[in-house]
């Protein structure tokens, strides 16, 4: 692949990956009855990883900002409407999941679900199962943590390579990726398999790997190369350090009334 990202691909996988995430979004939030399983089964593909990943604290988003999958690993601020027992910060949640109920927006671990509440009314928020919530995008923190990429169990070495990518730091979305032996500047491009899982379109070149991203920063996009390489011997299960942290935030021009609310609302 040449060394520039071809400019009406790179504007349609913008395009694809903005939904207004500066805005304040209204909607209905249930939980996970088993939070196990919403883990493992998540659309975004993360699996056993998903309580580290997380903390605990997880959900599925509804499809738009699902985004395909862009939108995974996504961070949200979401609290509920009922002021008598939930607090004003609410929760910090990570997309791990699509949503593809229509009567909820959100379906939150239940271990987020509680945090919304005041101290001690937990339990009678879960009691309720669905509450009114508002929710709105934020950068994701991981300290002293550089992103991550594991190598999926059905990677076929040396020849085909899926990997998932963990710990994606900022607020923005990895739009594309590239892949090419070390050394060598033939760059071949991998594509999205569903969630955060990416894998190779053609025969991998023998030898270490290299690896470089297209993420969504400012109102445009920009590349990010990672510092450490895939060995010649990566094996399938095993999780790489990039040696890179992302912190770029993705601005967008949309109009303000694509948004409806622009601020948390007053209490």
């Amino acid at each position: 692949m040449p060394f520039f990202f071809p400019f009406l691909l790179f504007l349609s996988l913008l395009s694809a990956a903005t939904a207004c995430d500066r805005c304040v979004h209204q909607a209905k939030a249930a939980f996970y009855q088993d939070d196990a399983a919403g883990a493992y089964r998540g659309a975004c593909g993360y699996g056993d990883l998903t309580p580290a990943l997380a903390n605990g604290y997880f959900s599925a988003i509804m499809p738009p900002l699902y985004k395909y999958g862009a939108g995974c690993g996504a961070c949200f601020q979401v609290r509920c409407k009922n002021d008598k027992i939930c607090t004003k910060e609410g929760t910090k949640i990570v997309v791990t999941d699509r949503n593809d109920n229509t009567y909820t927006g959100l379906v939150l671990s239940q271990k987020a679900f509680g945090e919304m509440a005041v101290s001690g009314k937990d339990g009678l928020l879960l009691s309720y199962g669905v509450v009114d919530v508002e929710f709105k995008r934020i950068p994701c923190e991981y300290k002293n943590q550089n992103l991550l990429v594991r190598v999926e169990e059905w990677s076929q070495y040396p020849s085909y390579l899926a990997i998932k990518l963990l710990y994606q730091g900022g607020q923005t979305e990895i739009v594309g990726m590239d892949i090419a032996q070390v050394g060598y500047s033939n760059w071949d491009y991998m594509g999205r398999n569903y969630g955060a899982v990416w894998e190779t379109k053609k025969p991998l070149p023998k030898g270490p790997l290299q690896l470089r991203f297209v993420v969504t920063s400012g109102y445009d996009g920009k590349w990010i190369w990672a510092k450490y390489v895939l060995p010649a011997d990566w094996r399938p299960g095993l999780i790489y350090d990039t040696g890179v942290q992302i912190y770029d935030i993705a601005k967008e021009g949309c109009p303000t009334e694509q948004c409806g609310d622009g601020q948390w609302r007053r209490r």
